[in-house]
This record gives structure tokens, sequence and C-alpha cells, in this order.
């Protein structure tokens, strides 16, 4: 999801009309006040956006960040689509060429490199770049570049081994939502297909995005 696209859902008036948001999607809206993503600003000649300490016109082919879920939520209704579960995002993460065995990144058992993935940088690159980390399918950037939302909570599933240190994940199973794929300052040996992130609905301050299936 770019910020081009993002954008058009901004413009249609996407921040005040009720029809494209949850309840508690619609409760944190009203009590958060904004009217887009919080760290853009309109201007006279378009919308900027912050980038660390200082505001930019807003980079179209980069990909929209710092949206929390209840945005990507309300984009989906907006543009007629909806989030990928996570079962259906690491299907589409690690599917082997003709049906294969599961690969450990989307382009397969190779360990990620900068030609890949944005990983281990230090700020987001255009929708278009790493055509080589494509999936089997040609999803592009499935790994690196935003971490992005999906439309599971955070669970145990079957093989699930919570994390030896508990205070990590079972005490938030049902309360956040899972995230896939790493950002751009996500280290390149922490990454994989199968890697879980989680973060309450409301949170926009991390280096998420998402994408969209039909």
């Amino acid at each position: 999801m770019s910020n081009a696209e993002y954008a058009a859902f901004v413009d249609a008036g996407g921040y005040s009309r009720r029809e494209f948001w949850s309840e508690a999607g619609w409760a944190w809206l009203a009590a958060s006040g904004l009217r887009a993503p919080r760290y853009w600003q309109e201007a006279g000649d378009g919308w900027r956006a912050r980038s660390f300490d200082r505001m930019i016109p807003l980079p179209q082919s980069l990909p929209a960040m710092h949206v929390n879920w209840h945005e990507a939520e309300a984009y989906c209704r907006f543009a007629g689509r909806r989030l990928p579960t996570e079962a259906e995002w690491e299907f589409a993460a690690s599917r082997g060429a003709g049906g294969g065995p599961k690969q450990r990144f989307p382009w397969g058992d190779t360990p990620p490199t900068p030609q890949h993935a944005n990983l281990q940088g230090d700020a987001p690159a255009s929708v278009e770049a790493h055509a080589a980390g494509d999936s089997t399918d040609g999803c592009r950037q499935l790994i690196g570049n935003v971490w992005e939302w999906t439309a599971s909570p955070f669970g145990p599933y079957p093989g699930y081994v919570v994390d030896p240190y508990k205070e990590y994940s079972q005490p938030w199973f049902g309360n956040h939502m899972v995230l896939r794929g790493g950002s751009f300052a996500t280290a390149r040996r922490l990454v994989r297909t199968t890697w879980r992130n989680f973060y309450t609905p409301d949170r926009g301050d991390i280096f998420a995005g998402f994408r969209t299936c039909v």
C-alpha cells in the first residue's frame, strides 16, 4: 500500500465517513481527533509527511506507514478489499514453486540480501523496489520495508510454542493484532516468513503499513 493509494482514501474524506469504520475504530478516531495519518500535515501544495525530525512533501511511491489497524481496516472498506488473515499471509509468503515445500523466505531458502529486501536500514524504499525478493506468486516486499497488519488477533495456533519468556506472548493473546514481514529497521538475521509481531490496534507509532486482498 503506497502513500499515493492511501492519500486517495484521505482525500475522499475517509476520516470523516462513518461507513468505513468499525465501532471500535470510530471511537478511536473520535478520541484521536485525526483527519489523516498522525504524521501527515496538509499544506497548500498537498500533503507533507514527517520524516524523523522534518516535514517533507509526501513521497508518493513509499509505503503508507505509521497507520494503525483501525486505519488499515477503514481503508479496506473504502477500497472494497480486506486485510489478509495471518494464515493467508504466511501461505503467500512461504509457498514453494509448483506447490513445493514451504520456504523460509518468499524467494526461497537463501538468507536475505539488500537485493531481496529492505532490512537493517534507516529508511523505507519505494513499493516497487526489491523485485529479487518477489514470492512464487509475484507478491513484492512480503519481507522488509514495513510491518504488515493482518486481520488476525494474536493467539496460539496448532503447533505454536509459547515464548520461554512467557510475559512476551501469552498475556497479549486476544487483544493484540498480528503483524508480519518485518520493516526496514529489522535485522536480517531475525526475519523469516513465520515470524510474528503483535500490537494493539490503536498503535500507529510503529513502522507498520499493510497490504490488501480481494
